[in-house]
């Protein structure tokens, strides 16, 4: 059973920076990529970046570029995202997911975690 737990999330004030870590269990060795999403209250989910293991290609949201970084670590099957210089509007909750398919950039993924809550006071 693959199983994905976010980690990292707290409250920060603007500017500051928070690294999230996605943890995977199960036969996610064979995932093809993670990527991370973030959904504020009474928004829709939205896309903020991806990584593809085979050969840490990644993928960020306009919004996100210049300030995330997604990074993995193979040994510990970790996929992090390093975020700085956050601003309020990055508050919301934060998934982690991963995709067996090898479309690149994912367009859809297999499995998500349970998020981890990110809120950036002004």
């Amino acid at each position: 059973q693959e199983q994905l737990v976010e980690s990292g999330g707290g409250l920060v004030q603007a500017g500051g920076s928070l690294r999230l870590s996605c943890a995977a269990s199960g036969r996610t060795f064979s995932s093809a990529a993670t990527g991370w999403f973030r959904q504020a209250p009474g928004k829709e989910r939205e896309f903020v970046a991806c990584i593809r293991w085979s050969d840490s290609s990644t993928a960020y949201a306009d919004s996100v570029k210049g300030r995330f970084t997604i990074s993995r670590d193979s040994a510990k099957s970790t996929v992090y995202l390093q975020m700085n210089s956050l601003k309020p509007e990055d508050t919301a909750v934060y998934y982690c997911a991963i995709t067996f398919g090898w479309t690149w950039p994912p367009s859809s993924y297999d499995y998500r975690g349970q998020g981890t809550q990110v809120t950036v006071s002004s």
